[in-house]
This record gives structure tokens, C-alpha cells and sequence, in this order.
């Protein structure tokens, strides 16, 4: 019953975070070079980002609890010839996976976890990424005019991916996320590069 709220967001046109091409963060971090290994994409919605990554040669898996969702970033690979895998997953259950992952990504999902659900989030997230791993969060911002709803401080995401529970935060620079209720340049953002330890 989790997804049904989350699949109803996709029933009736694109969802306000669905802005049918990756988010720029991820475009601009696969540019660099920044992904390695398997990837995953928690919470990929219609497989923007995932598409993206996958098309640079990665083995790309991107889970979802809204079917809509995964079957709309299905046929989005399949009429681009883009081998990439859709799973439905719970993002707090992630280690039923059986699969670890050497870069993963989190465009939208941390913010929409109230905070007593983040240790375990975070836990979940922890379970499939190899020691040594990158996690990419971009997160709504508390910083700057016109910010998305649930927006989230540089100390909140600090306090959720601490030493203690097996990661480093590298570092968290502002950047923006786009929607389709923001103009052109988004909405204030954080992207976190954080490593498991």
C-alpha cells in the first residue's frame, strides 16, 4: 500500500518533480566523472536520471514504489535503446535487493522523509552501498527565496550522514533542482557528496 499515494502522482500527467529530462546536478557530476561501478537510483520516478547515467555505458538500476512511474521510465528506455533495469522497492527496505552499488543516487527522495525517518533511510541506503562508495543527495535547500516544500538545512543533512552510521559527508554545495512549478532556474538546492565508510 506504500506506493499507491506516491503512483497516484503520475496518474493524471507529470508529477511536479517530473520534468521529463535529468535533473542538471546529475548531468553536470556524470560530466566529471563522477559515477563509477552499478548505480543505483532510489526513488527514480520515470528514470531521468537513471536513462542519463545509463546511456554513458553504467549498469543502471532505478527502484520506485509507484508502478505509473516504472513503467513509464520502461518504455522510455526501451524507445531509446538504453539498457538500463526498473525495479519496484521501498526505499527503506532497499537491502532486500541482495545488490550492492558503488555510486548511488537520491534526486528528491531524502527531503520527502520527515525526520524520524531518516535513520532508517539513511540505514537502508547504507545496506547497498559498497564501503567506499559515493552517495549523491540533492535535497531542496532552507537557503534562498522560492524554495521547494520540505526544504532541508546543511546541519540536517550532516546530522543524518554522521561517522556513527557509516558515512562522511565530503562535501554540500548549493545548487538547484528543477520542477515544474519553479521557473527556469529551480528551486534552491543542496547536492551532498557523501561517502560510505
Amino acid at each position: 500500500m506504500t506506493g499507491l499515494p506516491w503512483d497516484a502522482s503520475y496518474r493524471d500527467g507529470p508529477a511536479p518533480w517530473d520534468i521529463g529530462r535529468p535533473q542538471p546536478a546529475v548531468v553536470r557530476r556524470a560530466f566529471r566523472g563522477g559515477f563509477a561501478g552499478a548505480v543505483l537510483d532510489a526513488g527514480c520516478g520515470t528514470g531521468d536520471n537513471a536513462l542519463h547515467v545509463a546511456s554513458l555505458g553504467f549498469s543502471v538500476l532505478g527502484v520506485d514504489v509507484a508502478e505509473t512511474a516504472l513503467a513509464i521510465a520502461r518504455k522510455k528506455a526501451a524507445d531509446r535503446g538504453i539498457a538500463a533495469e526498473f525495479a519496484v522497492a521501498d526505499a527503506f527496505r532497499l537491502e532486500r535487493l541482495g545488490r550492492r552499488f558503488e555510486t548511488v543516487m537520491d534526486c528528491g527522495m531524502f527531503h520527502t522523509c520527515d525526520g524520524d525517518e531518516r535513520p532508517a533511510y539513511v540505514a537502508s541506503l547504507a545496506s547497498v552501498t559498497e564501503h567506499g562508495g559515493t552517495l549523491y543527495v540533492l535535497c531542496f535547500s532552507d537557503e534562498g527565496p522560492d524554495t521547494g516544500p520540505h526544504p532541508v538545512t546543511q546541519e540536517e543533512l550532516r546530522a543524518a550522514f554522521d561517522p556513527g552510521n557509516g558515512w562522511n559527508v565530503a562535501a554540500i554545495e548549493p545548487d538547484r533542482v528543477q520542477t515544474r512549478y519553479h521557473d527556469d532556474d529551480g528551486a534552491p538546492a543542496w547536492f551532498a557528496t557523501i561517502k560510505r565508510i
